[in-house]
């Protein structure tokens, strides 16, 4: 069965998703706070947390990534909010293996605010992306796309919700789709 670590910066709502559905070996956090740590408690998974702040530079924080991974034998790396820019060391050793996902339709509004982004832009629709992960911001080969329609009715908040909806959805297919087996209900 192959392995997948989720890596989240913040709340964790498709890590939550996702560990309700698929065996997660552990789930890592780059803030000591955030409520993904909460919730994989709650769930009985495995958690991680260390900053970047506490280490020499970003190779010797990402090395200590690559550690934590390989002692666990991961398979699959599972960006699900993780909002720091995936460098050298930690790609050397799983680029073709970690995967992200971004709530836009890229090339649309890649980057940290894609969903306001997009917002701001006035578009008729926008949507989910998910896409293997590689030296540039979000730009990576796309897996798998769906639109969300920006509706007349919507507000901002409305529209992010439904794009979140529709990441919750997105998710497990792609992650079923590469193989990742669901847990046994």
């Amino acid at each position: 069965m192959k392995k997948i670590a989720v890596f989240a910066s913040g709340n964790g709502s498709n890590f939550q998703v996702l560990a309700e559905q698929f065996p997660v070996e552990f789930v890592f956090s780059d803030h000591h706070d955030a409520y993904v740590l909460k919730r994989a408690e709650k769930l009985g998974v495995k958690s991680y947390s260390f900053e970047l702040k506490d280490f020499a530079d970003k190779a010797a924080y990402e090395t200590a990534l690559v550690q934590l991974l390989d002692q666990h034998q991961i398979d699959l790396v599972v960006l699900a909010g993780y909002m720091k820019i995936v460098a050298r060391t930690l790609l050397d050793k799983y680029e073709g293996r970690m995967i992200n996902i971004h709530p836009a339709y890229l090339p649309e509004f890649p980057g940290a605010h894609g969903i306001e982004d997009a917002w701001a832009a006035g578009v008729k629709e926008s949507g989910v992306t998910i896409h293997w992960v590689d030296s540039g911001i979000d730009s990576g080969q796309i897996i798998r796309q769906k639109r969300v329609p920006r509706l007349a009715t919507d507000s901002l908040a409305t529209f992010e919700e439904r794009i979140h909806q529709m990441e919750y959805a997105l998710y497990p297919e792609v992650l079923e789709s590469l193989g990742i087996e669901r847990l046994a209900k």
